[in-house]
């Protein structure tokens, strides 16, 4: 059985936050592998700053190439939207049966999980990987000390990509904090200009 932590997130641009989180999750864990999945474009909102699901992905499949313990998944791209994790979860469960699915989660994401479609039945039949997030609000008493829910002390990265997506456009240089491969797409792609 291998183990995959399934890392969400619409990863517009990945950053090297987003990496050390995975990584770490890959080596201080027992996971096996973590996928990077990514949210596709949702046909019901109208988010202009957001990259097309293809080069978003690509951007992943560059930064990951060098983590044999990392991968990028288009998963959610072959689901009907509005998709919920829920049905993302039964899908992938289907497809590889020889494989267990788990969610790694940022503390703010705990939250607000009991708002989640159907989260007892993710909570049943899968563990929840939690990285420490700086965020407001408290988490539910439910989720304290449940036997499914891990906190893994991974370090806190205060990059966001929205950041980074106005920094590029302000011209200046955020090269340390993407992956080197890409960074390069970003640049020869002229993305967020």
């Amino acid at each position: 059985m291998k183990k995959v932590g399934l890392y969400f997130g619409t990863f517009n641009p990945i950053h090297i936050g987003h990496l050390a989180i995975a990584n770490h999750m890959a080596e201080h864990s027992d996971l096996d592998q973590i996928w990077m999945v990514v949210t596709p474009h949702s046909p019901f909102k109208k988010k202009s700053s957001l990259l097309a699901n293809h080069h978003r992905l690509e951007m992943i499949y560059q930064a990951v190439q060098f983590y044999p313990k990392l991968r990028s998944s288009d998963i959610e791209f072959k689901l009907p939207q509005p998709n919920y994790t829920v049905h993302t979860l039964t899908h992938l469960q289907e497809k590889y049966p020889d494989h267990e699915f788990h969610l790694i989660m940022g503390e703010d994401n705990l939250k607000s999980f009991h708002k989640w479609k159907n989260y007892e039945v993710i909570l049943e039949n899968h563990h929840i990987y939690i990285y420490p997030r700086i965020s407001e609000g408290t988490v539910e008493h439910q989720f304290k000390k449940h036997p499914k829910i891990h906190r893994v002390e991974a370090p806190i990265m205060e990059i966001s990509s929205t950041f980074i997506r106005k920094a590029i456009k302000e011209g200046k240089n955020i090269r340390p904090l993407l992956p080197e491969n890409v960074w390069q797409y970003i640049d020869q792609m002229n993305f967020y200009k």
